[in-house]
């Protein structure tokens, strides 16, 4: 009778130090241990007072040690370690080690500790490997795009950095603006004034400005021109200066609407541009400028593409899981949308 040989055993001790007490690196009541252990169930590990044991294969354990090591790393900036953090570092290290980590050498403690913008008693970072070579790449040039799937925060960092660039005199105002496919642009039909009208679809936009300032003064900065959030159609014609402006559900631009936005850039102002193109609701026939602008701008120097996928979705986990199924099933359809 053969017998399988067994894979080799290896085993590691981690001590942890005094000054990172034991729950807040297991979490209260062993939660972010679980997490671990559920995360690597071929290996076995074990506390006593300060010290973990792990033992399994080689690779395995060798993770861990690296998952404790982020982990501390973390602590010691002062912030506090969750489950989806651990799980998302698990993952950063998981990818890095089958060489998916692409260019560059980030670790889960890069990714996690990186601020971009603190407010109301709250801070904004990226919370995956993706999420942070899209910030990095805002910092870098002036036109980046950030293209992927609903949740994967495209929307929100790029307004948070709009926000830190405006904070710290990078520039001297936002402007914010979404094509309004469902009113064909022709607002007039809508009763009240402009911001009333263009409330419902800009919305998105005005509920992440209000967890990123204080809302008694975006009234204020709007009136004074400094945040400007407007249709697309009101951009025509302009060139903006030292601005940070973001055009955001970008796959309902049309190729002349986008090559329109793209030669609004004036001196000193940064553009990021955000879209799905898999969720494009224009009409029958009409080609998405996200898409078409891909083709042509793609390795064009200044100029960035950020891809974000289900990976990177920070909403709740079940989000992710449903952009992958209709992934799937667009796959098997054969359709890939308009």
């Amino acid at each position: 009778m053969t017998q399988t040989p067994t894979q080799p055993q290896a085993s590691a001790q981690i001590k942890v130090p005094a000054k990172h007490p034991m729950v807040m690196l297991l979490g209260s009541g062993d939660s972010l241990l679980r997490v671990i252990e559920k995360a690597f169930p071929a290996v076995d590990i074990h506390v006593r007072g300060n010290e973990i044991s792990a033992t399994g294969t080689p690779a395995e354990v060798a993770l861990i040690q690296r998952l404790f090591d982020q982990m501390m790393l973390v602590l010691r900036t002062g912030q506090p370690m969750t489950e989806d953090a651990v799980e998302r570092s698990i993952a950063m290290l998981r990818a890095s080690e089958n060489g998916k980590g692409e260019d560059g050498h980030e670790t889960p403690a890069d990714v996690l500790t990186q601020n971009i913008l603190s407010s109301r008693g709250r801070t904004i970072r990226p919370k995956t490997l993706n999420q942070k070579r899209y910030v990095d790449a805002i910092d870098k040039h002036t036109i980046v795009f950030g293209i992927g799937p609903a949740g994967t925060g495209k929307t929100y960092l790029a307004m948070a950095k709009a926000v830190q660039a405006l904070q710290s005199k990078q520039v001297t105002r936002i402007i914010l603006t979404r094509p309004a496919v469902e009113a064909g642009e022709r607002l007039g039909f809508l009763p009240g004034t402009l911001y009333e009208k263009i409330d419902p679809y800009l919305r998105p936009l005005y509920d992440a400005l209000h967890d990123m300032l204080d809302p008694d003064s975006i009234p204020r900065l709007m009136a004074a021109g400094t945040i400007e959030v407007a249709p697309l159609a009101y951009m025509r014609g302009r060139t903006l200066n030292d601005a940070f402006i973001i055009l955001d559900e970008a796959q309902n631009t049309s190729a002349e609407q986008m090559k329109m936005f793209l030669t609004r850039l004036g001196f000193d102002s940064k553009i990021v541009i955000t879209g799905d193109i898999t969720q494009v609701d224009l009409p029958n026939g009409t080609k998405s400028g996200l898409r078409q602008v891909q083709e042509i701008l793609e390795g064009v120097e200044d100029v960035h593409f950020s891809r974000l996928s289900s990976q990177d979705v920070v909403r709740h986990k079940l989000v992710g899981r449903i952009v992958d199924a209709y992934e799937k099933y667009d796959s098997q359809q054969g359709h890939n949308g308009k």
